[in-house]
């Protein structure tokens, strides 16, 4: 995110930052960093002050907790006055609403809204089949990550919501840039960060298929189906469950050395399901299957 002199960037996806054109404005205080970290992931939305309460608080707020919060919101709009915003600029930026406050949508710019705004670019390209457009605006989205969601900010029960959130939401994005990557043929280049990426994630069915497909067509079909078997084996010990019926087929299909999987056809993740054969790569790039 670029610098600009009246508008204000706050940065959510990793160690917590806030800066007013060059200046920086990140509070040093705990709870004046749940609050800004609760309204700028909110912009444009009033954020009230029964959610904030809970924030801070939980079910035990101090008896004086709205004159509190209050101080809270003034040190904020100080905190912006010392970087130069004049008192009009603050009041604007921080808006006080009947109900609770505001970070004005148009003078403040988040790395989540940057975020979300590439992984909504890069499913469009996915959903067009532009396999090389999807896996650089899906990289560009996750390179913006330097680390967990406010991992320095403490989190009360909303924003443990929020980065409990964020991180489901990555992990998303994460699958579907692999997928793309899948189908521009870089199975072998994935397979260090899925083997990675199975390992921290031991029951999700959808980091291990498409390990699973980067191992076979890197020519470890052996290695393949053993990490088929790990994950079977953590879902019968932690569930007692069976891999879905998708990655079953995966597993036959391995098995049976079907060449369609040489081919291109790969499985990806579909509204929570694996689709099997959901791409097809021609040589020029791929589409959605019939």
């Amino acid at each position: 995110m670029q610098a600009n002199p009246g508008l204000m960037s706050v940065q959510v996806l990793g160690p917590f930052a806030a800066s007013l054109g060059r200046q920086a404005v990140t509070p040093s205080a705990a709870k004046q960093r749940q609050i800004l970290a609760l309204l700028a992931l909110n912009p444009g939305h009033v954020v009230t002050v029964s959610t904030l309460t809970e924030e801070l608080w939980g079910d035990a707020p101090p008896r004086s907790f709205t004159t509190t919060l209050q101080t809270y919101v003034v040190h904020l709009r100080n905190r912006l006055a010392e970087a130069g915003a004049d008192g009009r600029q603050t009041r604007d930026l921080l808006n006080t609403r009947h109900s609770g406050y505001l970070l004005e949508v148009t003078s403040c710019q988040t790395d989540v809204a940057e975020f979300g705004r590439l992984a909504r670019l890069g499913r469009q390209a996915t959903e067009a089949g532009d396999p090389w457009s999807a896996a650089d605006l899906l990289g560009r989205a996750l390179a913006l990550w330097r680390g967990p969601a406010l991992v320095d900010v403490p989190l009360g029960r909303v924003l443990e919501l929020e980065a409990a959130s964020l991180e489901a939401t990555r992990l998303g994005v994460l699958e579907r840039r692999i997928e793309a990557d899948l189908a521009l043929r870089r199975h072998a280049d994935l397979v260090g960060e899925l083997t990675l990426l199975a390992a921290k994630n031991l029951m999700n069915e959808n980091f291990c298929a498409l390990l699973m497909t980067a191992l076979y067509r890197s020519g470890h079909a052996g290695r393949a189906l053993e990490a088929f078997r790990r994950l079977r084996a953590v879902l019968s010990a932690e569930l007692g469950l069976e891999p879905c019926p998708r990655l079953q087929q995966l597993h036959q299909a391995i098995l049976s050395g079907d060449p369609a999987l040489d081919g291109g056809e790969m499985f990806a993740q579909a509204s929570g399901r694996f689709t099997p054969q959901q791409y097809v790569t021609n040589g020029t790039g791929y589409s959605p299957s019939s």
